[in-house]
This record gives C-alpha cells, sequence and structure tokens, in this order.
C-alpha cells in the first residue's frame, strides 16, 4: 500500500486480480503501518470472491514482483559486467585445455609440434595440411575461436568497468576490479563487505582450510594478482594487501553509493605501498 491509501484496502486497492503486473507493482511498492486481516478485506473491496481466490491472486502478484526484481537486477550494469568477466574467464581456460589436448595429440603425428594456444593459431593458419592432420587443424580453429573470443571479451571488460564502478578500476585495473564484482555478486555486495573479506575473495578454499584447522589464514586472495601485492617483498605482502583491500573497499562505497571519481584514492594507495615496500629496502622486519 502507498501513504495516500486507506489502511484498509491494502496492497489490492486499485488493483485488477486479473492482471498480476499491476498487482505486482503494488506489491514491490507499498507498504502498510500494521498487519491486517488482507483476505477478509480483499473480499469485502470485491477484489476476491473468497480467500483462496485471495491467495490466488497474492501468489501470481508476487510471483510477477519477484519476477520483475531478478529481470531488472540481471539487467543491471554491474550483473553484465559479472557475466562478461565469467564469459572470458570460462573462454580463457577452455581454450588453455584444448591447446594442451592439441598439443599431446599433435605430438602422436607431427615432430615438430608445438604448445598453447600460439601452435593452434599457427596449425590453424596452414592451408594444405596432410591429410591425417585435418583434425587437428579442425580443433586448432576452435581452440584460436575461443581465445579470439576472450580477447574480445577483454577488451569489452577493460571498457566497462570503468563504467560501472570509476574508483575500483582505477585502483585495481578493469580485469581485476571486475573479478571482484564477480567474486561478491555485484558492486552493492562488494560495497556491503568489509576490507578483511575483500582482501580474502578468491582464496575461500584456504580459507575453509584455515577454519577446519589445516592451514594458516591467507594472507590475500585474488587481489594477489595486483603489482602493490605481488610487487612486494613476501615479507610484506601481507601488510600490502591490508592497505590494498582497505582501498578498494572504500573504492567500491563510492562507486555504488556516490559514483563520484575520488582521485585522492589513487594517491593514498601508491603512498602506503611505498611506505610498506620502503621497510624492506631499508632492511625492516616484515609483519607475517
Amino acid at each position: 500500500m502507498t501513504d495516500s491509501t486507506p489502511a484498509d484496502d491494502g496492497w489490492f486497492a486499485g488493483a485488477d486480480s486479473d492482471e498480476p503486473e499491476t498487482a505486482a507493482t503494488a506489491v514491490r511498492d507499498g507498504t502498510a503501518d500494521e498487519p491486517r486481516d488482507w483476505p477478509a478485506l480483499a473480499v469485502e473491496s470485491g477484489f476476491a470472491d473468497d480467500r483462496d481466490d485471495y491467495y490466488d491472486a497474492l501468489r501470481a502478484a508476487t510471483t510477477a514482483a519477484t519476477a520483475a526484481a531478478v529481470t531488472e537486477r540481471e539487467g543491471a550494469d554491474d550483473r553484465q559486467l559479472v557475466h562478461a568477466v565469467r564469459a572470458m574467464d570460462d573462454c580463457t581456460r577452455t581454450a588453455n585445455e584444448l591447446a594442451e589436448r592439441l598439443a599431446e595429440w599433435a605430438g602422436t603425428v607431427d615432430p615438430d609440434a608445438g604448445t598453447g594456444v600460439d601452435y593452434a593459431r599457427e596449425l590453424a593458419a596452414r592451408d594444405e595440411p596432410p591429410a591425417g592432420q585435418k583434425p587437428l587443424v579442425s580443433l586448432a580453429e576452435r581452440v584460436v575461436s575461443l581465445a579470439e573470443e576472450a580477447d574480445d571479451l577483454r577488451e569489452y571488460v577493460e571498457r566497462q568497468t570503468p563504467t560501472v564502478a570509476p574508483n575500483l578500476a582505477a585502483l585495481a585495473g578493469p580485469v581485476l576490479a571486475a573479478r571482484l564484482l564477480s567474486l561478491a555478486g555485484g558492486l552493492e555486495e562488494l560495497a556491503k563487505k568489509p576490507s578483511g573479506t575483500v582482501q580474502v575473495l578468491g582464496a575461500e578454499d584456504a580459507l575453509f582450510a584455515h577454519l577446519r584447522g589445516h592451514a594458516p589464514s591467507p594472507k590475500h586472495g585474488i587481489i594477489y594478482t595486483h603489482d602493490a601485492v605481488r610487487g612486494t617483498h613476501p615479507d610484506e605482502r601481507g601488510s600490502a594487501a591490508r592497505a590494498l583491500a582497505g582501498k578498494l573497499a572504500i573504492a567500491a562505497r563510492v562507486d555504488h553509493y556516490s559514483g563520484e571519481r575520488k582521485p585522492e584514492l589513487d594517491a593514498e594507495l601508491e603512498d602506503r605501498i611505498e611506505t610498506i615496500q620502503a621497510r624492506t629496502d631499508d632492511g625492516g622486519d616484515g609483519d607475517e
């Protein structure tokens, strides 16, 4: 119900029980100050013939409301980015796996067989392969197609991430930022996570092993691929990961709640990482 609707009218005021979409809007947007005997009120107002009819209409309306909410959520820019980066990683992984299979197979018939996607490109480009190697060439073409699809998706991710999460993209780089959004489930979900959780995103297996007492606590997850962490001495990577995760968490919140670009976050992170890296240059002790 809306503020202008009397309490006794309920969510069904002005709605047609035969039009779930209209009722769905009332269910999604409406509020009530207190619970009432809504089935009886619905029958009294003529919206439903009886209580069973009311619950049938309510079920249809809530189903339609849920479907609309899911469609709206999945169509959001951050969700499209999540799908794109996951597809990119799937294409890359599959291309590499098939390239390994191709190299193993080719090695049985070609003493000069190479490895990897580059060899697949070379094989696919051959004009007149021997008759027995045609299946290899066909497989190589598919490897190349997948690799090219991954490249196209990477370009899309690199182009779109700064428009969805400008501060996160600036601090992490577009691809890592998109992967963080993917692991979190979206920008809103990432914005709600504390920096400690952001720090270990992607290291869930190691974290669960630690919680079971089978491994030490992970110092970082996917953010290890960031130069601020990977480029820091191992003794100081825990500090670098904490510093990076803290700024990434702030960046995600700014992106979600305001979308305003904050260049000062970049400078603050750079200063902090320089301070941490200087410890090992000066011969200081690490904290891990």
